[in-house]
């Protein structure tokens, strides 16, 4: 429970850090703005759209009587537009990150200096780190597609999956919320993506504490955009946290758990 508590706190310290240093936090909008822009442009394509693609995709349907063929198409119609609204929702912070790669990378810089002590820097061209976050937001992403699927299977099952699988979905979605967005500052620190989710792994309720919240208010598009910069000063502070320890751990007559901890982590 002390994790879960903490990792919230960090949530909330990411927050009041673009807060204090407000011409940040106007800096860190910028990406999801952007991206806000973009995806509501295609939604509105989508919305204009959709009927066309019901009607090209059920040819079979055209001699359908009334109400029948209205039915079907207006249903499908619908269906075409939740799940465009669906894969926005859960792409969206992945597409800012890439969007906002330089800026966020430099604001991650600037909660590092702030902090005092090393600020790392990852040394690569922007065109490689644009490369290797969009191949570890794809990894990210189909592993989260996975999971998706196995708990809308387990959705099914009575009582359970209308109570504890929508729980578990939450927490799914925000330990790889927390993954993409402690990425910034780990990726500056030379830590690929097998690495990184073996170092979430060592401390999962103090990731879920930071990324189950998140999730919930990221749902919304728009409240993402305000919340994003904070959210990515607060995981620069967790990863502080989180590789502090490790550090420690690595060091003679270090604590022994810690060291068990990450031993395992590497294992799984």
């Amino acid at each position: 429970m002390s994790d879960l508590a903490a990792g919230f706190g960090y949530l909330l310290k990411g927050q009041r850090w673009v807060v204090r240093h407000g011409r940040w936090f106007g800096f860190g909008l910028l990406p999801g703005l952007i991206t806000l822009v973009l995806y509501a442009g295609a939604l509105v394509g989508l919305a204009y759209g959709a009927d066309d693609l019901a009607d090209w995709s059920t040819p079979f349907a055209d001699d359908w009587s009334s109400p029948w063929l209205g039915l079907l198409r207006n249903t499908l119609t619908a269906l075409v537009f939740v799940f465009g609204l669906f894969l926005a929702v859960i792409t969206f912070t992945a597409v800012t990150l890439l969007v906002g790669q330089p800026f966020y990378e430099s604001l991650s810089e600037e909660v590092d200096r702030s902090e005092g002590g090393e600020v790392p820097e990852s040394g690569l061209p922007l065109w490689r780190e644009l490369w290797l976050s969009a191949r570890d937001s794809v990894r990210i992403l189909v592993r989260v597609s996975l999971y998706g699927i196995l708990l809308f299977a387990l959705g099914f099952i009575p009582v359970a999956g209308q109570t504890v699988v929508p729980a578990l979905g939450f927490c799914v979605s925000g330990y790889f919320l927390a993954e993409e967005l402690t990425s910034v500052a780990l990726q500056r620190r030379g830590r690929d993506l097998r690495a990184r989710l073996a170092l979430l792994r060592g401390r999962r309720a103090l990731v879920l504490g930071f990324g189950v919240p998140l999730t919930l208010a990221f749902l919304i598009p728009v409240v993402a955009v305000f919340l994003m910069p904070g959210a990515v000063a607060g995981a620069t502070l967790l990863v502080r946290d989180l590789v502090g320890t490790e550090d420690a751990a690595a060091t003679p007559g270090a604590a022994a758990a810690p060291v068990t901890s990450l031993v395992k982590a590497e294992d799984d």
